[in-house]
């Protein structure tokens, strides 16, 4: 299970649908991540790799109040 910003997300969700479990991100905020970062809306967050998810951690940490 991967986890992000101290929030397990869940596995088997879309990466778009699994980030919308942290408090502060909707489902625009979640599209535009994954769009701005190149990654894929409909892949399972259990394929997310290390590098994806420090990047994403580090967009949110930075760009957005979360």
């Amino acid at each position: 299970m991967p986890r992000l910003l101290g929030v397990d997300l869940p596995n088997d969700k879309k990466t778009v649908i699994s980030l919308q479990y942290l408090y502060g991100v909707g489902d625009f905020v979640a599209r535009e991540v994954c769009h701005k970062l190149q990654i894929d809306l409909n892949k399972p967050a259990r394929e997310l790799t290390e590098d994806e998810l420090s990047r994403i951690g580090a967009m949110l940490e930075r760009d957005y109040t979360v």
